[in-house]
């Protein structure tokens, strides 16, 4: 249901008011507005409606023959016009999701400083640290600020520290929270902290536009996060803090060091962790059994990877009450030296600070019998799940060894892009003669079942199916924190819109066209659990929730507006 559109007073008049994308309508302000504002003879006669200003705008898109183009065409519609960017993208979500965020973002921020042309979001540079307060508040003082999203850089998008490039990841994931949860733009703030590149072709770039100097580390670096967290947390302490893309080093543990102290979100170990864990509860539906009854492999001991891990791990002891060390041991986490063991740690081919819950310490897992193949065959895997980026990883005889002992082995190739994904899915069902319950990290087409079924639809496991929920309901309850009940009952309520859970040969996920409907179910799930568990700071209860989330969501309708000189504004 679309809201009745408000009267807003404005002052501003002219080429200042089309020269701001919150405001202006383009061919849209009405006569009278045109007249109000001193908007006539600076527009052709024409007044259009939404309606066609979408048409022409997508026309427009389609000439552009490249995906990188489209992303630069929809990028200045989005600095002319939200109400017009938003809106042209909710009539076409699944087509343009690929071009405004992964993976074509990946080429734009890559190219951020050679394309560069004109600045969106704020910037925090290391060599700046002094100015830092006054720069935040700056673009912040007077402002609602709901969500906060900010990157460092260093791993965007499988491309690696692209530097004050990934101000264009922070603005992505920003545009995903308001396309697909209605978080107002206005009241969200992109960040990129500038530490430097340790990308070499950047540093020897005389156009590159960031802090030429290699990447800061150590008690240099934390000072400086740290000093921005607090400035978050005393000027906006009800706002939600997204943090994305940050290194390997960095995620877990910046992670961990600030969610008790304000709402904090990773979304390369929460979102992707959250969004896998719903595929797996769906197909734990599907298979008539329990998240503990599962024996998990999973390839790829990265960030994406040990949140998976985690996220599946905590779901085990809060759902079925196992212990945490029983539910830790369901895990093989796989790397390219072979399965994680304490060994392997010790001779230092595992990373240092990788948590020792996932660890094997078993004496007779020998050196030359861990590679993935040794594990599935071993273990007798049920779930084998790919965070690796290692392209065909997945081979017919890994699959076929997972259907050897498994009726419905869960197959979750998560990598992005397409090309870096561990096994098509065409042939992980071919492979295993239409059993396996498959679900990817990019989008793939429905690939043909044996015996004249019905295709089978791949289910798309994308973050953005319920981060942007998880958010909302965040944002919403007010909470303090956003805690792992909480991420758990979004979860749930993704997981509970499965089309597998009606027919066990559907997708393990809602269609991604369906992204709104389902990301309003994840937010409400949230605030709900929020408030029952007493982390929310609303004094409303449980039964308020779908309303207060229904009337909190901004939606890209045009405003009549009133000229005030005053600058008043209902």
């Amino acid at each position: 249901m679309t809201k009745t559109p408000r009267t807003l007073k404005l002052a501003l008049r002219g080429e200042a008011l089309l020269e701001h994308p919150q405001y202006n309508k383009g061919t849209a302000f009405s006569a009278r507005e045109r007249n109000e504002f001193g908007l006539v003879g600076r527009l052709p006669v024409k007044v259009n409606t939404l309606d066609h200003q979408c048409e022409r705008a997508y026309q427009q898109l389609k000439t552009a023959e490249k995906p990188i183009q489209q992303n630069e065409f929809l990028q200045s519609v989005k600095v002319q016009n939200w109400v017009l960017y938003y809106s042209l993208l909710g009539r076409h979500l699944r087509e343009l999701m690929p071009i405004i965020y992964t993976p074509t973002e990946a080429e734009a921020i890559a190219n951020y400083s050679r394309s560069f042309r004109r600045p969106e979001g704020l910037f925090l540079t290391f060599c700046n640290a002094d100015s830092m307060e006054a720069d935040y508040l700056e673009q912040t003082r007077g402002r609602t600020i709901d969500l906060i999203v900010c990157s460092d850089a260093e791993a965007i998008l499988g491309i690696g520290d692209q530097g004050v490039g990934g101000i264009g990841i922070s603005t992505a994931k920003s545009a995903v929270y308001t396309l697909v949860a209605g978080i107002d733009p206005a009241n969200t703030l992109c960040v990129v902290l500038d530490v430097g590149t340790n990308n070499k072709s950047l540093l020897d770039d005389p156009l590159y536009i960031g802090w030429p100097h290699a990447r800061v580390r150590g008690a240099e670096y934390d000072a400086f996060v740290d000093k921005f967290v607090q400035l978050v947390r005393k000027h906006h302490p009800h706002s939600l803090l997204h943090f994305e893309d940050f290194g390997v080093d960095n995620a877990q543990r910046l992670l961990e060091l600030y969610r008790d102290k304000h709402a904090v979100f990773n979304d390369d170990v929460q979102g992707t962790g959250a969004v896998t864990l719903a595929t797996l509860m769906s197909a734990v539906g599907v298979t008539k059994s329990k998240l503990s009854d599962q024996r998990i492999i999973v390839y790829g001991a990265g960030t994406a990877g040990l949140g998976i891990a985690a996220q599946i791990r905590d779901a085990m002891v809060v759902m079925d009450g196992v212990r945490k060390e029983d539910a830790s041991g369901k895990f093989y986490m796989i790397d390219k030296f072979g399965l994680l063991t304490k060994g392997l740690k010790q001779a230092g081919k595992t990373r240092q600070n990788f948590p020792d819950d996932f660890i094997r310490t078993e004496d007779d897992w020998t050196e030359g019998q861990t590679s993935l193949l040794d594990v599935v065959k071993r273990v007798k895997a049920t779930v084998l799940i790919g965070t690796s980026t290692h392209a065909g990883a997945f081979t017919r005889e890994v699959v076929e060894a997972m259907a050897a002992h498994c009726d419905r082995p869960v197959i979750l190739p998560l990598s992005n892009p397409s090309k870096l994904v561990e096994v098509h899915p065409k042939d992980a069902n071919d492979w295993t003669g239409g059993k396996a319950l498959i679900a990817t990290g990019s989008p793939f087409e429905p690939v043909k079942m044996p015996n004249g079924k019905k295709d089978y639809v791949i289910a798309e496991c994308n973050n953005a199916l319920i981060y942007p929920g998880l958010g909302f309901g965040c944002i919403l309850s007010k909470s303090r924190s956003l805690t792992d009940t909480m991420l758990i009952a979004g979860t749930r309520a993704l997981a509970s819109l499965s089309p597998a859970l009606k027919d066990p040969d559907d997708s393990l996920l809602p269609d991604f066209g369906d992204a709104p409907d389902v990301n309003f179910h994840v937010a409400v799930a949230v605030a709900e659990q929020a408030i029952e568990e007493g982390s929310a700071g609303v004094e409303w209860g449980k039964d308020e929730v779908k309303e207060r989330a229904r009337q909190a969501r901004w939606e890209p309708v045009y405003q009549e507006y009133v000229y005030d000189v005053e600058g008043l504004r209902d």
